[in-house]
């Protein structure tokens, strides 16, 4: 059964930070970014160093406005999409805080946040970190097939941001800054997608399920959130997710919904199909203007919750089909707009 967890002290988000490539800084949000690479190998070898690279930056950026140092910080969580988090494992090397990398696919950035800020609620850590990143490059050689082999994308296919996102939460003394305030973790839904080019499809079950379970756990309306936030179903996912929410729970959400997968890129401009995916797309849309817009006081309550198709390319070579999961955390504004 799933629960809304109430985090009693209200951890705050002392600092946050993103980093996106070229093609990000591109789209509607260009003016939102703490960072931007135009060169999106960051002079490295690999495109898997890259995005090492991308969570280092994002995170020192977001300690930077934290004003804090290294050894002001108990424990980062972070994740990515390769195997065995290799981007998170590689960049967290040269980092001298505890690390606990963790896979939620592209709902890793409210997965991490979550665990971060349960720590820190519970009293585990004083301030820990939640970074999440992608890049299309090393995604693609992953998921789907090297870009060198130019393949022909479906209409349902998205585009892998190649990007990072990082929050930094701690005891909250001021009430002056964006807070989390409620969590809830996701179950696995299938809808029976096997088509790994729609993402949007395999991962809009688990949003409704989730989005569903929290407005009914908390008694509570569409209408009473600024925003609810998905990252990231695109325009196929996103659909789907009124289709369900309407024929499984009643509820309009279309009216307070958005999707870090419309929000990023230029869909009539920018060749990403149905919109943008990967673990830095909802990362650096959250880290970037949500966060910006919370601090300000321009929004209050924004449900956030991050989608991931948990896809493995050897599972859906066997004929499986792909799982989806959904992990919200609830955000409220700060006290200085």
């Amino acid at each position: 059964m799933q629960k809304v967890i109430t985090l009693t002290s209200e951890p705050e988000i002392s600092g946050f930070a993103s980093i996106v490539g070229k093609k990000e800084a591109e789209g509607p949000l260009k003016d939102y970014f703490d960072i931007v690479k135009e060169d999106t190998s960051l002079a490295c070898e690999t495109w898997e160093q890259a995005e090492s690279l991308l969570q280092q930056n994002a995170l020192y950026a977001a300690m930077k406005k934290a004003k804090i140092t290294e050894s002001e910080l108990d424990l980062i969580f972070a994740g990515d999409l390769l195997n065995q988090c290799t981007a998170s494992g590689y960049s967290m090397k040269n980092v001298n805080v505890p690390f606990a990398g963790v896979y939620g696919a592209c709902s890793t950035m409210a997965l991490s946040a979550i665990l971060a800020a349960v720590c820190v609620d519970s009293g585990a850590a004083d301030r820990a970190g939640a970074v999440t990143s992608s890049h299309f490059c090393s995604a693609e050689r992953q998921f789907r097939k090297p870009i060198e082999y130019g393949g022909q994308r479906t209409p349902t296919s998205q585009w892998t941001v190649t990007g990072a996102g990082c929050l930094i939460f701690e005891k909250n003394q001021s009430r002056s800054n964006p807070s989390a305030k409620k969590i809830i973790f996701g179950k696995v839904r299938d809808l029976g997608i096997t088509d790994e080019n729609n993402m949007g499809a395999a991962m809009a079950p688990a949003a409704c399920e989730t989005i569903g379970a929290f407005l009914e756990l908390t008694e509570t309306k569409p209408e009473d959130y600024d925003l609810i936030l998905t990252g990231d179903l695109g325009e196929v996912g996103t659909n789907i997710l009124y289709e369900l929410m309407i024929k499984e729970h009643g509820i309009d959400i279309s009216s307070v919904h958005n999707d870090c997968g419309l929000m990023i890129y230029d869909r009539e401009c920018q060749d990403v199909h149905s919109g943008g995916s990967g673990c830095g797309c909802s990362a650096s849309v959250l880290c970037s203007k949500i966060m910006q817009e919370l601090s300000a006081g321009k929004l209050d309550k924004v449900l956030f919750i991050a989608t991931g198709a948990l896809l493995s390319p050897m599972r859906t070579l066997q004929g499986e089909s792909i799982p989806g999961i959904a992990h919200g955390i609830l955000f409220t504004g700060g006290k200085n707009g």
